[in-house]
């Protein structure tokens, strides 16, 4: 049996890549292994067909940027504040890279055009928003004082870096981290 020379995860990574850069129009067999430098014989080899391989695309980003940063919160002792101090610092050093906007971006539209991707999309936000949900409850009583905070911290994750505006003599790394803090009085 002959074995594949190109991991699978190599593909999948060309494909976040792609994703991020053209949205899922871009996530193109012949492109990817343009990209990767090998045939597209080496892609069937892992998948299908393209849509289980965009489906596996969706999976790697939705781990990444889900699972595996809530792993990180909760791999050491901190209280929630902290949590969410670590939180805000992984979501903005995400969100700021150019693939992690990319693909949020890219994800975000096609979920537009695609009623799967939406429903998928809705039950990322909500994890999203169950977790910091949980973490704001530990330090606020009134339940919709925490789902608003939930919201506007959600919101400064999503839009931040689709403001152009400058703040004056400010960094907006500054602003963004008193935004932040704000909402963790």
């Amino acid at each position: 049996m002959a074995t594949a020379k190109t991991p699978a995860d190599a593909w999948l990574d060309a494909g976040l890549t792609a994703l991020a850069e053209g949205g899922p129009e871009a996530v193109r067999v012949e492109r990817l292994a343009t990209a990767l430098g090998v045939t597209k014989g080496g892609f069937y080899w892992h998948f299908p067909d393209r849509t289980a391989f965009l489906e596996r695309v969706l999976d790697r980003w939705e781990h990444a940027a889900v699972e595996d940063v809530i792993a990180i919160l909760e791999s050491h002792p901190a209280d929630a504040r902290d949590r969410l101090r670590e939180l805000f610092g992984l979501a903005m050093s995400f969100v700021v890279s150019r693939e992690g906007a990319g693909v949020e971006l890219a994800v975000r539209d096609w979920a537009r055009r695609d009623t799967a991707v939406a429903a998928r999309l809705r039950g990322i936000d909500d994890r999203r928003m169950s977790y910091m949900r949980a973490l704001f409850a530990e330090f606020c009583d009134d339940e919709l004082d925490v789902e608003a905070r939930c919201l506007l911290a959600y919101s400064v994750f999503l839009g931040q870096h689709l403001v152009a505006a400058t703040h004056g003599d400010y960094a907006r790394a500054d602003v963004l981290h008193r935004a932040l803090e704000n909402l963790l009085t």
